[in-house]
């Protein structure tokens, strides 16, 4: 039996075996669980798990196990369960034991904030993107550091590199909608027309309030907002149209609603919000400076602990179709720095071969930009480095605030984020990350990590 085959194995064994798992999915470090009785859960035995770098018991109980191994491990989960990623099993035969620990998680989520589950919301209509939007900014800012280097934008090879790299970002809008509508249980491919509505070329030759509309305007958080106007007016629609003739109308007159709408007042509501939205951003780099980067930089390391970091998606989405780049993305990916320096410090200190272990295996994705395994298998166990890492990030942050790094694209920070960055500032940008490295480093090395500390990890 392969690793991740007895590691998904293992989970199975803990989270209350196969007829306990609700849905399965995953991003690219975390396997996802929906459980239809959260109570038979071991979360602390999961922890304990060999390969197991992390546990957040939350909405969905969430499983670190790195990217790559993430994917070998959904896919076994898969198989045994029967469930394909994404899919939700039906159970009508559940015992009043279940139903009870279900209702008691409905009760905990609503128990929860409206902004976290806001944030969450966002999250999840993004984070199935992320591969997509990944590989093509990649590709598309290797295209675009070749053509910058003087390769000829004209020849083929190039050019389907740039058709490649482009494709997702210019058909966002309807994997967004789509996204939108499935997430609030509505039907998908009215939430695909709400986004393909807003980004229309055929906008141009519409008038309205005396002007002619715009292609985009509001950007994304006006096709998040019109996709789930969908979703609402559906299912309210739905209520009161006949059976017979309920696939006919209920969808047509959804969009008939949502798109004059969308026309006359969620584009100009959203425009005006996105626009507040990216003058404020710039407005506070522009006044804070260093400070504000070593601010934003510093903090982020705690909202991917909690997972609400896949929010901000659409704010970077949003400065790339408005102003063209984003000099929020280089800020953050300081925070990933900073924690690969905090952990090559307790690496250097700690005679824990475990530990040693565990670093061993998590910093070669780190220094690509994926920090999870590290965040949940070294820097917030051991508590203290988790705090220098955002200590070496505020360092780093501040400095690429200072020098104005931005980039054209999303993709995973570090090393990897090298190709995105604008205007050729690429050693700007790796020197911003060595010195969140070297803060990292000697921020944990004197104060952040006690040989005590690596007890019992």
């Amino acid at each position: 039996m392969k690793k991740e085959e007895i590691l998904a194995e293992a989970i199975l064994a803990q989270v209350g075996g196969t007829d306990n798992i609700r849905q399965l999915a995953h991003c690219m470090t975390r396997v996802r669980l929906s459980l239809k009785d959260p109570t038979k859960a071991d979360i602390e035995a999961l922890k304990q798990i060999d390969g197991v770098m992390g546990v957040i018991d939350d909405e969905t109980l969430q499983l670190v196990v790195g990217p790559g191994t993430v994917n070998r491990v959904a896919d076994h989960l898969s198989r045994t369960t029967g469930l394909a990623i994404g899919e939700e099993s039906v159970d009508e035969n559940l015992t009043f034991e279940e139903r009870a620990a279900i209702e008691r998680q409905k009760v905990k989520e609503k128990q929860k904030s409206p902004f976290k589950r806001f944030l969450r919301r966002i999250g999840n209509i993004f984070i199935p993107l992320i591969p997509g939007l990944v590989a093509s900014g990649i590709i598309n800012g290797g295209a675009n550091f070749a053509k910058n280097a003087g390769v000829d934008a004209t020849v083929t090879w190039m050019q389907i590199l740039l058709l490649l790299g482009s494709t997702v970002f210019a058909y966002l809008a309807i994997l967004v909608g789509w996204n939108t509508a499935k997430e609030f249980g509505g039907t998908p491919v009215l939430g695909a027309i709400a986004g393909g509505i807003l980004f229309n070329p055929l906008l141009v030759d519409i008038v309205i309030y005396g002007e002619p509309l715009v292609v985009g305007r509001g950007g994304l958080f006006g096709v998040i907002f019109a996709a789930w106007l969908m979703t609402y007016l559906e299912k309210h629609i739905r209520r009161f149209m006949p059976v017979s003739i309920d696939i006919i109308f209920t969808p047509l007159l959804t969009v008939l609603i949502v798109g004059f709408t969308a026309l006359y007042a969620i584009m100009p509501v959203a425009g005006i919000l996105s626009d507040g939205i990216m003058f404020g951003i710039n407005a506070v780099l522009e006044v804070g400076g260093p400070l504000a980067g070593a601010v934003l930089a510093g903090f982020f390391l705690p909202l991917v602990m909690v997972g609400l970091h896949h929010g901000l998606t659409p704010i970077h989405l949003e400065l790339l179709n408005t102003i063209g780049d984003t000099p929020l993305l280089p800020i953050l990916a300081m925070a990933g720095a900073g924690q690969v320096g905090a952990a090559l410090a307790i690496f250097v200190k700690t005679r824990n071969q475990r530990l040693r272990n565990i670093i061993k295996g998590a910093i070669p994705v780190g220094f690509l930009g994926i920090g999870e395994p590290l965040l949940y298998g070294v820097t917030l166990p051991l508590g203290r480095p988790f705090l220098t890492a955002c200590m070496g990030a505020a360092v780093g942050g501040a400095f690429q605030a200072t020098m104005k790094t931005t980039a054209l694209g999303i993709g995973v920070s570090g090393l990897s984020l090298t190709p995105l960055i604008d205007n050729g500032m690429y050693l700007t940008y790796i020197a911003g990350l060595v010195i969140s490295y070297v803060a990292g480093f000697f921020f944990t090395y004197w104060f952040g990590f006690k040989e005590e500390m690596a007890d019992g990890i």
